[in-house]
């Protein structure tokens, strides 16, 4: 008769945790950059640990809820870089002159920026369907909202992303 152990209980909350964490840290970087990234995937885990009782048991369902919450730690994180980068503006603004100009911008951060410059709702569902691989519905359970309703504010913002990335025409001179 051998001692075995008994194996370790399962845990769902850890299971759901080590099967999404890197794309979760990928969901991070994307929208708080390489730096804090794995800060903001701590306090995911801290409060998906938390609210443990609260992980639905289908594992689809699991990662939506546990991106639903890393999208509200996100957004606390961006608040904070945005109010970081306006006060380092306005003290670069006071140190040096006009930026120069320089070579055309690369097409990824020019994306990147039209994103950027879209309603943060609309903006927020281009990322998780492009970014993150949720189709629209996926992105409606993430974002609480009904399906139709991300279906329009998808059709929306690709519209303006389309108009926001045509090239400038001049006019012609007379």
């Amino acid at each position: 008769m051998t001692d075995d152990p008994a194996p370790p209980l399962a845990d769902p909350v850890a299971d759901a945790l080590e099967t999404n964490a890197d794309d979760l840290l990928a969901f991070a970087e994307r929208r708080v950059g390489r730096d804090d990234a794995p800060d903001a995937l701590a306090e995911v885990m801290l409060v998906a640990w938390r609210r443990g009782r609260d992980l639905p048991a289908d594992p689809a369902q699991a990662r939506m809820w546990l991106f639903g919450i890393a999208r509200g730690i996100v957004a606390n994180a961006r608040r904070g870089q945005v109010r970081r980068s306006r006060l380092v503006g306005r003290l670069r603004a006071l140190t040096t002159g006009p930026p120069a100009q320089g070579a055309p911008a690369d097409r990824g951060v020019e994306v990147r920026d039209a994103i950027e410059r879209l309603d943060p709702d609309l903006a927020e569902i281009v990322q998780l369907v492009h970014w993150e691989g949720f189709t629209l519905a996926e992105a409606a359970t993430v974002l609480a909202l009904p399906p139709s309703t991300v279906r329009s504010r998808y059709a929306r913002a690709r519209a303006l992303l389309h108009e926001a990335l045509q090239p400038t025409r001049t006019a012609p001179s007379p």
